[in-house]
């Protein structure tokens, strides 16, 4: 049962995984009560060709792909504002054209192939000590956002459009998350890989909000079950040996799918009781 924790490279490969996931579960909650799904998916892909383009430029790569990211993100941000342009398709656009200067960049150079695997799929194992300081630093800083933001996040996720007209600066929330959520991507590749991201921002808040119409209990219970995949996912991982970001991933839609079950059985018994009642 304790074998994994002999070796440090996966005791820092399991700290990186919990807060990884409670991160996703922390900043999910704002992109799944916006339906902003796909930005996470997309967004992963696009940090993906400026992970390429610095390490052609051997550029740092934590300031390189953050910088890519949240260029990417506010160029989508400001393209879907525009009437003729739907979000998913903005959001396609600067994603993919990205993601394909990436390939083509490996095509070129050739000299990124080697790490290519792991940008795609992680490579928890090999999470590094500036990884995890990394990772660290993101997460302080995106809780003391949220913590700083609460009451603007709450207003500008329920309704945009009326948290504008009474003065809230939607705009400034905008750019400021997403800043943060391109940092969020940035520190998660190396865990879960440019594939699995997007299940890992999206699956938590959706069991919290199975479970909760609070925002605030939203907030709590989807970064403590972000951890708690992650946690458990790559414990698993050891045991059945399969990759570690996969592992994670699969064990989240298990965890929904019991959870979706239990509310849905929850939500029938509730609806027979009501209807016992009236009919007495």
């Amino acid at each position: 049962m304790f074998e994994p924790f002999q070796y440090e490279f996966f005791i820092r490969g399991m700290v990186a995984a919990t807060l990884v996931g409670g991160l996703c579960g922390l900043i999910g909650v704002y992109i799944v009560l916006r339906q902003m799904a796909y930005i996470g998916h997309g967004l992963s892909h696009a940090i993906f060709g400026g992970a390429v383009v610095s390490y052609v430029l051997s550029i740092n790569f934590f300031l390189g792909a953050s910088a890519w990211g949240f260029l990417s993100a506010l160029i989508i941000t400001f393209t879907a504002r525009r009437k003729e342009i739907a979000a998913d398709a903005a959001i396609g656009i600067v994603t993919t054209a990205s993601f394909a200067l990436g390939l083509a960049l490996i095509s070129r150079y050739k000299t990124f192939t080697r790490n290519f695997d792991a940008a795609l799929f992680g490579n928890i194992l090999g999470v590094s000590g500036q990884d995890l300081a990394a990772i660290i630093v993101v997460s302080l800083i995106s809780v003391v956002a949220i913590i700083l933001g609460y009451k603007l996040l709450l207003f500008t996720a329920f309704d945009r459009e009326v948290a504008h007209f009474h003065g809230v600066p939607t705009g400034w929330i905008d750019t400021g998350f997403s800043l943060i959520l391109a940092a969020t991507i940035v520190v998660s590749l190396q865990v879960l890989g440019v594939t699995l991201i997007a299940s890992a921002i999206v699956i938590p808040p959706i069991v919290a909000r199975l479970l909760t119409n609070s925002f605030m209990k939203m907030i709590i219970l989807s970064s403590i079950i972000g951890s708690l995949c992650g946690l458990c996912g790559i414990y698993l991982s050891f045991y059945i040996d399969v990759s570690s970001g996969a592992t994670i991933v699969l064990f989240s839609t298990a965890l929904f799918s019991i959870v979706m079950a239990y509310t849905s059985l929850r939500n029938k018994s509730r609806l027979r009781r009501m209807s016992n009642l009236s009919e007495m």
